[in-house]
Parts: structure tokens; C-alpha cells; sequence
């Protein structure tokens, strides 16, 4: 169950990063997609460690990682893709 927590909040995490990208270029689709599986991915973070307060720890690690891990991916796709070209 930890680990499930764990990778929840660090979908959840990445997924908010992406919907905080496509929200700032502009893009309705892509942010509102984003939006709905961000609520999707923190209602099973958010269940799962309401039943026991050590899940926290692991829901607060994924957060971490989820956040990491999409602003470097966000990072690396703007360098490749170069100014002014859209990534999402």
C-alpha cells in the first residue's frame, strides 16, 4: 500500500506540473485532460492514507518525486524543442 501512495502522489504530482504547463500556454484541451486525471490520481493518494497516518510520509515523498521528475522532463523538452516551440 506504501508504495502504491508513493507512485500515486508522484503521478498526481507530475500530472498537476503538466496541468500548471498546459495551463500557462494556453492550452484548454490539454489542461483540462491533465486536470481530470490529477483528481483522478489524488483521490486514491488522498484514501489510501487517511487510513493510516504513516502513509503520509510516503504521499509526501512522491509529491517530491512526482514534481522532480516533471519539472526535468518539462526542462529537457524546452531544450529540445528550442524557443518559442510548444512541448505539450
Amino acid at each position: 500500500m506504501a508504495l502504491g501512495v508513493l507512485a500515486s502522489t508522484a503521478g498526481t504530482d507530475a500530472v498537476y506540473v503538466m496541468f500548471t504547463a498546459a495551463v500557462g500556454a494556453r492550452r484548454k484541451i490539454m489542461a483540462a485532460s491533465w486536470s481530470s486525471i490529477w483528481y483522478l490520481l489524488s483521490a486514491f493518494a488522498v484514501i489510501s492514507y487517511t487510513g493510516n497516518p504513516v502513509y503520509v510520509i510516503f504521499a509526501a515523498a512522491g509529491s517530491w518525486l512526482g514534481a522532480f521528475g516533471a519539472v526535468t522532463w518539462l526542462g529537457r523538452a524546452d531544450a529540445t524543442a528550442g524557443p518559442g516551440t510548444p512541448h505539450l
